[in-house]
């Protein structure tokens, strides 16, 4: 039986680099059954206590953590806003957390990406991330963050050497834990 994989860009842009990101990981990974999934399929309203209180979590929440439960495996590529998480992610993550509280990620094992249009090589959220997800039920195996995505990246691939066998290389550690667990 193959292994159930979800990937995702963490933004709501329809064009995000982010979402071509994840799938691009995604479709290089071999015997796993990939679901892509895009943000904008399941709108929220903005997390309240109030809502919570009147209406219980939305359903997209449910649903989405739902879909996380039933992986064995997430890429998510993160999108930088201002050096922040993206508003479409922050509000998800908030409802999911009212589910669960801190179990979010139900110990799955994660590729986390981020991909950016800047030059900048550190990315504030990728740090962030990696400090937090674990705390939330994240098993992260493999990180990568790919600089001036519109410059190294084209044609559906990492067109810069260093970059693609840097990207590899993490690739190759997720494809191997799920191979083996």
């Amino acid at each position: 039986m193959s292994k159930k994989i979800i990937a995702f860009g963490a933004s709501n842009n329809s064009q995000s680099i982010n979402k071509k990101f994840a799938s691009f990981a995604a479709d290089k990974l071999t015997g796993v059954e990939i679901s892509i999934l895009d943000l904008n399929n399941f709108e929220l309203p903005i997390y309240s206590i109030d809502i919570e209180k009147e209406t219980g979590v939305p359903a997209n929440a449910i649903r989405f953590s739902e879909l996380i439960q039933e992986s064995d495996g997430i890429i998510i590529s993160l999108a930088e806003y201002n050096g922040l998480y993206t508003s479409v992610f922050k509000n998800l993550w908030d409802w999911m957390s009212r589910i669960h509280t801190r179990e979010i990620w139900y110990d799955k094992a994660m590729f986390l990406l981020g991909a950016s249009p800047s030059k900048r090589d550190a990315s504030n959220v990728m740090r962030i991330s990696q400090e937090l997800f674990p705390s939330f039920g994240a098993k992260i195996i493999a990180s990568f963050h790919l600089p001036s995505f519109n410059h190294f990246f084209n044609d559906g691939r990492i067109i810069e050497p260093i970059k693609l066998e840097l990207f590899n290389a993490e690739l190759q550690k997720f494809q191997a834990y799920l191979t083996e667990n």
